[in-house]
């Protein structure tokens, strides 16, 4: 992990409305006492996107202007009816995760009542628990494709997230797994 900020959340996004109103990183740099590359890493390339962003929406904009109006109400009709699929199949996967996360606790919840010494005893839990598991991957799939659908996106949304993980190395990935740190 770096060195903390000299800035707050605030400043910096006061710098990043200057840098989208078209000051210079170099000029805010020396007014807010950071380096200028200190901005580009922090703010930069979100202002880049930003601006890639609205200069799409302005190009739609125009081109959904340039269209007659039928075809405008036409475009707006199946531009809800995709916004709408979009926002159910959101809610299908995240319903899914929650059922797929409730049916691998149940299934661990059986497999934990077995031990070697009463295996036999327990079969009918190690069904059930094998069971279920398979419920909950099939739950998964509507998630998992989801997540694999948008993984580019979820990788800039996690960018700044992995930057702050801790780097584990096998030792103490394999001391978690086994003792728990």
């Amino acid at each position: 992990m770096g060195r903390p900020s000299k800035l707050t959340e605030t400043q910096w996004e006061e710098i990043k409305q200057r840098l989208l109103d078209g000051e210079n990183s170099r000029t805010l740099g020396k007014e807010f006492g950071v380096a200028e590359s200190a901005i580009r890493q922090k703010v930069s390339a979100q202002v880049k996107q930003i601006k890639a962003v609205a200069n799409q929406m302005l190009a739609t904009e125009a081109a959904f202007k340039a269209l007659p109006i039928p075809a405008q109400i036409t475009a707006q009709t199946l531009a809800n009816k995709l916004r709408s699929i979009s926002e159910n199949l959101a809610t299908a996967a995240e319903y899914s995760a929650i059922n797929s996360s409730k049916l691998s606790a149940l299934a661990h919840s059986k497999i934990d009542q077995v031990t070697p010494e009463n295996l036999d005893d327990h079969l009918a839990e190690l069904q059930t628990a094998n069971v279920l598991m398979g419920m909950a991957t099939e739950a998964s799939k509507i998630p998992m494709g989801l997540l694999n659908a948008n993984k580019d996106q979820l990788q800039v949304i996690n960018a700044p997230i992995a930057k702050e993980l801790k780097q584990w190395t096998n030792e103490e990935l394999l001391e978690y797994a086994t003792k728990g740190i």
